[in-house]
């Protein structure tokens, strides 16, 4: 692993033009392709730009390619990450609070940008951002899309949908002069009654939503002691999937309690987010609407830990302590009831560059970590429409490839320190270490 030929580094610095039509040869000494077959053991993955060429058994040379030497590693697609917040810090969230209102847009954006990156140099090379102030998030998407910034590819939802009061609501908890504030800026993104939820769900589209997400349950994390169960009305949530349907957008749902998450179901969405609290009836949901369940184990487990520090007001760490051990519940029932998981994290709740810890928590709670790793690619990449582009190592994909040292499938904690990691043909760290490009 830790012998690389220098040529890598000269692809990394490569200008633009150059990438483009450079060859790239990486040797595996284990290959996880596809995630749902048996690994190759010793074989090259040839990259021609930002696109995988062809996969090849055995070290095989290509004349003037550069070559990355990889023999003594497992080679992999890179993961995916259903669920993320970009711009939020976790680190400290009571130093957050006190520095809000001293903060601009600008400080915001930057710290998305820094937290793109570690999510980058962990080896998650494509995110779904399900919460975002909308033009932050859709730039900085744009900018790493387009090869000018370092980054995971972003999937992004600009502000979720929320009733008036509810989770999403930006007003929510704050003081008089706050929220007169707040109620003066262009917030777009509440909606009271169906009809009004189907102009919010519009109004996300025409900022440049790429998904809609809208909440149907209360949230551990808004200010608000109004619980974790459900508060959109079935109409309202129905009018969002089918005005989202209209526009060709696949729609995603914050849900923990049990009501939320039924009803979420029944109005049709694509998937549910944390599904906290589930019962007989939720299962039967999964099953007939095909719709995909993402736990975001990490975050109430991390909220919980916030809580208990003293970085939560009383709301809402009344809802972490309700939240807590509930969704690895649903999630091991989930298992056994063979409902479609995709792998998400609500990182921001937990810190940005960590979002593999998740994985653990999937194993410990009875998933296989073959599995595991199927549901941060092919299946993560099958949720976000990405599967001809994402999701594993074949010609035509994205050259979105990772590489650890140990063996995954043995170890899933080895997916917590990648080596390698190469996003749309560009080396963005080798050997552990971070390599600087023409975006960085």
């Amino acid at each position: 692993m830790k012998s690389v030929l220098a040529s890598a580094l000269a692809l990394a610095l490569a200008t633009p033009a150059a990438a483009q039509d450079a060859v790239t040869v990486i040797h595996a000494g284990t290959l996880i392709a596809d995630p749902a077959r048996a690994p190759l053991r010793g074989a090259t993955v040839v990259v021609r730009g930002k696109t995988i060429e062809s996969v090849q058994s055995g070290f095989v040379d290509v004349p003037g390619a550069r070559v990355v030497d990889l023999r003594s590693a497992t080679v992999m697609p890179g993961l995916i990450d259903s669920h993320v917040h970009l711009n939020g810090n976790p680190d400290d969230r009571l130093q957050a609070r006190l520095q809000a209102s001293s903060r601009d847009h600008e400080d915001y954006a930057f710290t998305a940008l820094i937290q793109a990156r570690r999510t980058l140099l962990a080896g998650f090379t494509t995110v779904r951002d399900l919460g975002n102030d909308p033009r932050l998030i859709f730039s900085l998407r744009d900018s790493i899309n387009a090869g000018e910034l370092a980054g995971p590819t972003i999937v992004a939802a600009g502000r979720g949908i929320a009733i008036s009061g509810g989770h999403h609501d930006q007003r929510t908890g704050r003081n008089r002069d706050l929220t007169a504030m707040a109620y003066k800026q262009d917030i777009n993104n509440t909606c009271d009654g169906a009809d009004d939820c189907r102009r919010a769900v519009r109004e996300q589209v025409a900022l440049g939503a790429d998904v809609i997400k809208f909440a149907a349950s209360g949230g551990v994390l808004s200010n608000v002691a109004a619980g974790l169960a459900q508060q959109m009305m079935p109409d309202e949530m129905k009018a969002i999937v089918d005005t989202a349907r209209m526009f060709n957008r696949r729609v995603a749902s914050h849900a923990h309690g049990v009501d939320g998450v039924n009803a979420a179901l029944r109005a049709g969405v694509d998937s549910v987010e944390h599904g906290t609290f589930t019962n007989d009836e939720s299962f039967r949901l999964y099953r007939q609407t095909g719709a995909w369940y993402v736990p975001t184990l990490l975050a109430p487990a991390a909220a919980l830990a916030d809580g208990q520090r003293g970085a939560l007001t009383p709301a809402q760490f009344e809802k972490a302590r309700a939240a807590a051990g509930n969704a690895e519940k649903s999630f091991a029932r989930a298992i056994r009831e063979g409902v479609k998981i995709a792998f998400g994290t609500d990182t921001s709740v937990s810190p940005h560059g960590r979002n593999a810890e998740e994985f653990a928590l999937m194993v410990r709670n009875g998933m296989q970590p073959a599995a595991a790793i199927k549901s941060a690619t092919i299946d993560a990449a099958t949720l976000l429409g990405l599967e001809s582009r994402a999701g594993s190592i074949a010609p035509g994909k994205d050259a979105d490839i990772i590489a650890v040292d140990g063996d995954p499938f043995a170890n899933i904690r080895e997916l917590e320190s990648v080596d390698f990691v190469m996003k749309h043909g560009r080396v963005h760290k080798l050997a552990g270490k971070r390599q600087l490009t023409e975006v960085d």
